[in-house]
């Protein structure tokens, strides 16, 4: 595969992943904290990434979090997608849904941390000819834990992506973030993640984000995040940006 059909396949798959896009808004690295048993978290958020073969990205996005029971969070994310290639049209769309399972097996205590499991799958709802879908089913297997120190809070881990289809391979993903709360309203955060190469002739990246969160209310916030990759991989600029509220 040329430089031009790598830069092609690397923006269908940006716009094809909203797992990746914002696991753990507004990070891409996720923690393991279920959703209050009996509440419902709504995430409507819009994310862009950047490179040399184009941009790409989803919004409106919607992200439903329901705490089903004790520990167990059930999630799905539909979303709209656009992909602008470098010298081709924009297009715009319905894009691929997200579906998946929270489960917290352990819980914080002392120096143990909590951890849980999160399997999800990214179901083809979107259009891969238009670049708005990745075509096939994804599979993502992960571990997420988080430890709490005062103002402090850092979470990580990393998962393992089934992806089929012509040209694609298996990745892994594996990030940390730490996070301090400057006041009562204020959240910020930074997070460094590495991902393996999701195409045959892919480059692996690492990447890295700046989070800021705005507490409006116990219930309801607004937060942001922007990054690119490290030295390794082609993402020039990543953005998100999202309003948070509890029902």
């Amino acid at each position: 595969m040329d430089g031009r059909g790598r830069a092609r396949w690397s923006w269908i798959l940006w716009a094809a992943l909203p797992a990746l896009a914002w696991a753990g808004p507004p990070y891409a690295t996720d923690d393991p904290e279920p959703t209050d048993t009996g509440r419902l978290e709504v995430f409507v958020a819009a994310f862009a990434s950047a490179e040399a073969g184009g941009s790409q990205g989803g919004g409106p996005q919607l992200q439903l979090n329901y705490g089903a029971a004790r520990d167990l969070q059930l999630s799905v994310a539909p979303q709209l997608s656009f992909s602008a290639p470098s010298g081709g049209p924009l297009t715009y769309g319905l894009g691929d849904t997200q579906v998946g399972a929270k489960y917290r097996f352990l819980h914080e205590d002392g120096d143990r941390p909590q951890a849980a499991v999160f399997p999800q799958v990214v179901l083809p709802s979107g259009d891969a000819k238009r670049g708005l879908g990745a075509g096939a089913a994804q599979v993502l297997l992960p571990l997420w834990l988080q430890k709490s120190w005062g103002p402090w809070t850092s979470f990580g881990g990393g998962g393992y992506w089934i992806n089929p289809g012509p040209g694609n391979q298996n990745w892994t993903f594996v990030g940390a973030c730490l996070q301090r709360d400057l006041a009562e309203r204020w959240t910020l955060g930074a997070e460094l993640f590495f991902h393996s190469a999701a195409q045959v002739d892919d480059a692996d990246g690492l990447g890295s984000n700046l989070g800021l969160e705005w507490h409006l209310d116990p219930d309801d916030s607004l937060m942001v995040s922007g990054g690119r990759d490290l030295g390794w991989g082609n993402t020039t600029f990543t953005g998100f940006a999202a309003y948070r509220m509890i029902l």
